[in-house]
């Protein structure tokens, strides 16, 4: 397992994208490790600020000791109550980055990685109440299969759903060897490892409620930016990808831009970039998890 908390990926030009001010007004809504913020205040003077949201007690312990950093144990999907508590109702630049981290992944007990053992846990915030356990004990078939189909993108969503609650009717699962060992034999061979990385990421997602929390605070993105303000998210899978991508095109999460009386888009966000921005093969070398980021930036019009 690895000491390592997190290695941010595209850390240069997430800090390019923001576009950083000396005296702006910052948050890093995905604090973890602390990379992007610990490289956010380094780009800042003494009258700089930023604020750091993550809602897990382990990120916690990596706090900056530094009178211009506030740390906010939330879920980003509070951004906006926040902010305004702490007296910062519009600012300068947005950082998400919405990979897991690698001590999550690497710490047995949270029940992240089919890699090891241990209890079917998988919450980000320890304080909440559903675990992967309660995912797979209590949902109906059809609300498994459509977790593994919407999340994973398994195609065979449906069977495993079946196994599952099959399999639980004898015995509850607890341990995430007890699932391995029940959809194994389901998941093609050639891509075994793939698709059980899709159905552990289908859950996880699940047990977070992560796609509604990101539109949220995409939403809320919206009123707390500054005119010029940057929007930079590191997405790493097609589905959060695909939510930021339209928001950032359209401001809503079709995609579909609206347009005034004379056929002017009216689309309150400015594209940076047009295209994706990915790790170069000298990042993936360093750190091969940044191989599937992708970073995409928007200034508010």
């Amino acid at each position: 397992m690895s000491n390592v908390y997190h290695i941010p990926a595209l850390l240069i030009p997430c800090m390019e994208g923001l576009q950083i001010k000396k005296g702006g007004i910052y948050v890093d809504v995905t604090f973890g490790g602390g990379g992007h913020s610990r490289e956010i205040l380094s780009r800042l003077d003494e009258t700089g600020r930023l604020i750091a949201f993550d809602q897990d007690l382990d990120a916690m312990r990596n706090c900056i000791p530094d009178k211009r950093f506030t740390f906010v144990r939330s879920n980003f999907r509070f951004l906006r109550n926040f902010l305004k508590y702490h007296e910062a109702e519009s600012v300068d630049g947005i950082l998400a980055d919405l990979g897991v981290s690698f001590h999550h992944f690497d710490e047995v007990d949270r029940g992240f990685s089919f890699r090891f053992d241990g209890a079917l846990d998988m919450r980000m915030n320890q304080r909440a109440d559903l675990t992967a356990a309660d995912v797979l004990n209590e949902y109906s078939e059809e609300q498994l299969s459509d977790v593994f189909y919407y999340y994973g993108e398994l195609n065979n969503a449906k069977k495993i759903a079946s196994v599952i609650v099959r399999s639980r009717a004898t015995k509850p699962f607890s341990q995430i060897a007890d699932l391995v060992a029940v959809v194994e034999p389901y998941l093609g061979k050639d891509k075994q490892k793939k698709d059980m990385a899709r159905l552990f990421q289908a859950i996880r997602i699940e047990v977070n409620h992560e796609m509604d929390a990101l539109k949220s605070m995409l939403t809320q993105s919206l009123e707390v930016l500054k005119p010029g303000g940057r929007l930079v998210v590191l997405t790493y899978h097609s589905l959060e990808d695909r939510i930021v991508k339209n928001f950032m095109k359209a401001g809503n999460f079709d995609g579909k831009v609206e347009q005034d009386f004379f056929g002017n888009r009216k689309s309150p966000f400015k594209l940076v970039n047009n295209k994706v921005i990915v790790p170069n093969d000298e990042e993936i070398e360093a750190n091969p998890r940044s191989r599937s980021a992708k970073l995409r930036i928007a200034e508010k019009i």
